[in-house]
């Protein structure tokens, strides 16, 4: 259905919200939901098609409760929703959105996840920012009891991906359109957040971004790691109003930023800060080695998540959630429970050393399809770091995901001491 609005209760109160006071520790997993564009914009890679979500979405929503996830990261897509320029088909969100509700999930609405409408094009048109808050205001009218939200999700790797490395959407490779995407995705987030508050005063936005590090191989690739590592702050610099580094800005005003688009962000995003919870995503592949050349290659795990989250919090001093992790199950079967136990041994020690630490995820519920590849190619390789193979049998990693739920949610609500909320929720 085409943009009928339901009734709305009057006040928020009235709308039995699963606060995050309420939740405690967040324990969450995520439908997968990215739906870039390859081959000049001709295939769409939506795994919640390719996953079989479209068909099996009550039963998907269902298993979220069986492993013990109270919080999901889930949203419409935005290329079928966003059908034109103030027009929404809101059919598949009001029924699984319904149902969300229905069972009592906290869902985290993930807004925007490495893809536009086709009538948009890509992150180089100046005009998405505007069309996309507009839609995510849209959006917080007609679910006006969502409190969390993710507008953007992985801003960097949104504009790396795209247009610097030339793998999605634009597949650009040139400085110019990765600023301009930066800058657009961005400033899309920003104003995006700036829509759901007037809608939902006491929204709190979780930035699902990508934590990134950058290793030198060699003396000579020192120069070439240090702009990487400052570089990899550039989207919650912009986001958070935090002031970039002179090399940065230099960078930034090279390749087509004005001063104008920066005050926009300095003048714009204070005022938000304090709805924002920092969410870091770590995978084995997050950290890089750069050569003499400035050519980086995955590097594996050198410092490991909780050594650059530090690094993270220490920048922007803002609450964390651990929102993204996964691995594939490997050869012996039992990879992916050894990363799940790594990666919580690490999220304790931030805890322990008194880094504000709200939740942890899974990402996703089920596995995925060609990632490996990162969707580059149409490959149907499925890849099985899920919670649940794609016939929705549970994993063992699904199985020791549930037992660490089971086993720490009762102590650290115990604890209590490491929620604090950016804004009252209601």
């Amino acid at each position: 259905m085409l943009d009928a609005l339901p009734s709305r209760p009057s006040t928020p109160a009235s709308l039995g919200l699963h606060s995050l006071a309420e939740q405690g520790f967040l324990f969450a997993t995520g439908i997968e939901n990215s739906a870039p564009t390859i081959e000049g914009g001709r295939i769409r890679r939506d795994q919640m098609a390719e996953c079989g979500h479209y068909d099996r979405w009550r039963e998907d929503l269902a298993l979220v409760k069986e492993i013990g996830c109270g919080v999901l990261r889930y949203g419409p897509q935005l290329h079928t929703t966003l059908r034109g320029p103030g027009l929404h088909d809101w059919s598949f969100a009001d029924e699984t959105f319904a149902e969300v509700r229905r069972l009592g999930i906290l869902p985290v609405v993930d807004l925007c996840h490495f893809g536009v409408p086709d009538w948009i094009g890509d992150f180089q048109n100046p005009e998405f920012p505007e069309l996309f808050a507009a839609y995510a205001e849209a959006f917080a009218r007609r679910f006006p009891w969502v409190q969390l939200y993710t507008p953007v999700n992985e801003m960097f790797i949104t504009a790396v991906f795209s247009a610097k490395y030339g793998w999605w959407n634009e597949q650009r490779t040139d400085d110019r359109s990765y600023v301009t995407a930066i800058k657009n995705v961005v400033r899309a987030n920003v104003m995006a957040m700036q829509a759901i508050v007037r809608v939902r005063p006491d929204a709190i936005f979780i930035q699902s971004e990508s934590t990134e590090q950058f290793h030198p191989e060699c003396p000579d690739s020192l120069i070439h790691a240090e702009h990487r590592n400052a570089e990899r702050f550039l989207t919650l610099d912009l986001n958070y109003g935090h002031r970039v580094c002179s090399s940065m800005y230099e960078y930034l005003m090279d390749n087509g930023m004005t001063r104008e688009e920066y005050h926009f962000f300095q003048r714009s995003a204070p005022a938000l800060k304090r709805h924002c919870i920092m969410g870091n995503d770590w995978y084995a592949t997050n950290e890089h080695i750069i050569g003499a050349s400035g050519q980086s290659r995955w590097a594996g795990e050198v410092f490991g998540y909780d050594t650059v989250t530090r690094d993270y919090f220490t920048r922007y001093g803002l609450p964390i959630m651990h929102t993204e992790t996964n691995m594939d199950e490997g050869p012996r079967g039992d990879e992916s429970e050894r990363w799940l136990w790594k990666q919580w041994s690490g999220l304790m020690r931030l805890r322990r050393d008194g880094v504000p630490i709200l939740g942890f995820t899974w990402y996703s519920l089920t596995d995925q399809i060609d990632w490996n590849t990162a969707l580059r190619e149409k490959n149907g390789t499925v890849n099985p770091r899920g919670l649940y193979d794609l016939n929705r049998n549970i994993r063992a990693v699904g199985r020791a995901y549930q037992r660490l739920i089971e086993g720490w949610k009762p102590v650290l609500a115990q604890q209590g001491h490491c929620l604090r909320l950016p804004v009252t929720a209601a």
